[in-house]
């Protein structure tokens, strides 16, 4: 399977010339982004930290490459760090900026989110009764962030809903155990993925071992569930495709030049013991979880 990654970038580092002559219609445009910046500091109606309008201008650049390109500050860095070790405090859901509002991914499994009804593809409006339009994606989840166990409304807009829904939610420390697994009638092994974080294959590997210690031999097949699974660490979705194969491509990234060009290819050992596998996925799932249910689809 062929995919394209997502270029995230941080502030902190320099920038270097790929040793190409730049054109003089680029200084150009850049003299023209300095008087830009120059007449907002000195006119706007209010006075905005520079640092600020850089990281607003860097935010549009790359958001207008692809939908999957984005510019991180250094603290959304360290919270995105925190998330994708599993543990984290705020609501529980995964959520993106379309159309100038906040649309939820996925909830995540036994979170306030999810006890609250929160579903994939859910609008929110409007937090604790003030307009989520305008705001930067940054912004809106820092305000359904706070301390655990204070309240916060969300207004939804559901599709199919005649109304907006109100939903009250209590915040929560969100211990994300993302693989939960089970035995179904006694000889199909389910094993349900929440997220792609540092955990994930660990978490695989155990509930493999749960499985057989339950059934053993009665195993007939098993049953991955990656329904409203964000996605998360590319290395953890390559892990996890080669739990059920024994040789093929996982996946490929490439980029503009032939040496970023990387192919992650399976090992032998298929923890699945070359049982049938059925992987279930729906409009939640994403990324990550797209890579592993594309490898194995591709190598079925």
């Amino acid at each position: 399977m062929t995919t394209s990654y997502t270029a995230v970038f941080a502030g902190g580092g320099q920038a270097r010339s790929a040793g190409k002559s730049v054109p003089a219609n680029t200084y150009r445009a850049l003299d023209l982004f300095g008087e830009v910046f120059e007449r907002v500091r000195a006119d706007y109606v209010d006075p905005v930290e520079d640092r600020k309008l850089l990281e607003y201008a860097l935010v549009g650049m790359l958001s207008n490459l692809d939908p999957h390109s984005t510019y991180m500050t250094e603290e959304e860095t360290k919270a995105m760090s925190v998330q994708n070790r599993g543990e984290f405090g705020g609501l529980g859901i995964e959520v993106t900026m379309e159309n100038g509002v906040v649309k939820v991914v996925s909830p995540i499994d036994d979170t306030p989110a999810a006890r609250a009804g929160v579903q994939s593809g859910d609008l929110i409006v409007e937090i604790d009764g003030q307009q989520v339009m305008g705001m930067s994606l940054n912004d809106a989840v820092d305000k359904m962030r706070g301390r655990v166990g204070t309240n916060i409304v969300l207004t939804i807009v559901r599709a199919g809903a005649a109304e907006p829904m109100r939903l009250t939610l209590t915040r929560d420390v969100i211990q994300i155990k993302s693989v939960r697994s089970r035995v179904e009638g006694g000889n199909v092994g389910y094993i349900r993925m929440s997220a792609f974080n540092g955990q994930t294959f660990t978490g695989l590997q155990k509930a493999f071992q749960d499985i057989d210690k339950e059934a053993g031999s009665k195993i007939i097949g098993y049953v991955l569930d990656l329904r409203n699974n964000p996605g998360g660490l590319l290395d953890q979705a390559i892990a996890v495709s080669d739990a059920f194969l024994d040789k093929g491509e996982i996946v490929s990234t490439r980029g503009r030049k032939a040496e970023d060009t990387r192919r992650d290819n399976a090992t032998p050992g298929d923890l699945a013991r070359g049982l049938p596998v059925v992987v279930l996925v729906n409009g939640g799932s994403a990324s990550a979880s797209e890579i592993v249910a594309g490898a194995l689809q591709d190598h079925k």
